[in-house]
């Protein structure tokens, strides 16, 4: 029975379908951890990216992040060499193929872009060697914050399950990507406030050996950061560190 399977093909297939899905299992699974690693923005996309191309075969994968006051979506990471591709210019939400799953919020498929009317750049797609295109949207917090494309070398007609493989890789993208943002607004946030903290300390410092107001202080600070061109953190840590060097 097993050597019958084997010759007419189902066994090969089954084994197949069986070692496709582990590997898209195991790709899911990097994105995944990499929600848990404390990795930059543009780290964290350039992780995404490469799993995707893995998962999904692709010719070129980029992820392009939606500027809402620009109405307009721009590479943030690719999978890409050509520096062509890399500084196209950004993408009009309403006029694109990619604008489409930013305002539909549903997956995109074109079997080849290159005839394709909505898609913007078919001169740069014959030059890149692509023709499929997949493009799915990036939901967080019930709205869409960007979209991952991935392209193939051929004219394709996109699997269903296809789709939900980009899908769910997107779901698990933009979480992380909300992640690390937050992430790095906090770190702002709490850098700013060290800031200030260390600003006001060197006002005061001023203040008491100058005999300056505190306006007054504050203006040398900024004068000083302008001349220098240094931050007025530096200035003030360096304020500071003279005060304690005297004491």
């Amino acid at each position: 029975m097993k050597a019958k399977k084997k010759e007419n093909g189902v066994g090969t297939g089954i084994v197949d379908e069986a070692g496709r899905l582990a590997d898209e299992i195991s790709l899911l699974h990097r994105i995944s951890q990499a929600m848990g690693y404390d990795l930059s923005l543009s780290e964290l996309l350039s992780l995404v990216v490469n799993i995707i191309t893995d998962l999904m075969g692709s010719k070129i994968c980029s992820v392009q992040l939606l500027d809402e006051e620009k109405g307009e979506l721009s590479i943030a990471a690719a999978q890409c060499l050509s520096k062509e591709y890399l500084e196209k210019p950004n993408v009009k939400v309403d006029q694109s193929v990619s604008g489409k799953a930013v305002r539909s919020g549903k997956p995109q498929t074109v079997a080849d872009v290159r005839k394709e009317k909505d898609y913007g750049h078919r001169e740069l797609a014959e030059k890149e060697g692509i023709a499929s295109m997949l493009c799915v949207p990036m939901v967080a917090r019930g709205k869409v914050i960007g979209v991952i494309n991935s392209y193939g070398s051929g004219p394709h007609d996109y699997s269903p399950r296809e789709v939900q493989l980009l899908s769910l890789v997107a779901a698990q993208a933009a979480i992380a990507i909300e992640n690390a943002r937050l992430q790095a607004a906090a770190k702002a946030a709490k850098q700013d406030l060290e800031t200030r903290k260390l600003v006001e300390r060197a006002k005061g410092i001023l203040m008491k050996e100058k005999g300056l107001a505190e306006p007054e202080a504050f203006r040398l600070i900024q004068k000083q950061s302008m001349n220098t061109g240094k931050p007025m953190r530096t200035i003030a840590e360096a304020i500071v560190l003279a005060s304690e060097v005297k004491a």
